[in-house]
Formats: C-alpha cells, structure tokens, sequence
C-alpha cells in the first residue's frame, strides 16, 4: 500500500485527466448538450473532493488496509462509470 500522500497525488492525477478529456470531448464532439458536459464536470471535482477526504479520515472500527482497498476500489469503479458517461457525450 503507498502512503496517504502518494494516493491523494494520484486521485488528483485522475480527476485532472478526466476533468481535461471532458472538456476535449465536448469541444470535438459536434454539439454535445451543455448541461450534460457541466453535470459530468462537476461529478469529476465531486469525486475528486470526496476521494482525498476520505483519505485523510478513514472510517474508524476498519482496518487500515481493508479500508484502503476498498477505497481504491471503490475510486477505480466511479472513474470506470465516468469514462464511459465521456465516451457517450452526443
């Protein structure tokens, strides 16, 4: 398991990227419906700010491992439902 710092470094990683293929995708893909492209905007800075404080208070009565998994796991799942809500802008 990396340290807290490592995988908040690399939560923002993720989320800057998704934030930018976001905004690469509604400007090359014709006319996407603005309110769709700015929900999904802010559901990337949402996810991003709930990822990073979990980091910083894990939920007390787990174990530090099991719940760094899960909190990966967990951040893998979201990022996988956003790349596809990307793929599917019209």
């Amino acid at each position: 398991m990396t340290n807290k710092k490592d995988l908040k470094r690399t939560i923002n990683y993720i989320c800057s990227d998704l934030f930018a293929e976001c905004v690469a995708a509604s400007l090359y893909s014709g006319k996407p419906n603005e309110a769709n492209v700015n929900a999904l905007l802010a559901c990337i800075l949402q996810t991003q700010e709930d990822y990073v404080k979990r980091i910083s208070h894990p939920e007390p009565g787990m174990k530090p491992k099991e719940y760094f998994h899960d909190l990966i796991m967990n951040f893998n799942k979201q990022v996988d439902e956003i790349v596809d809500q990307i793929c599917n802008l019209d």
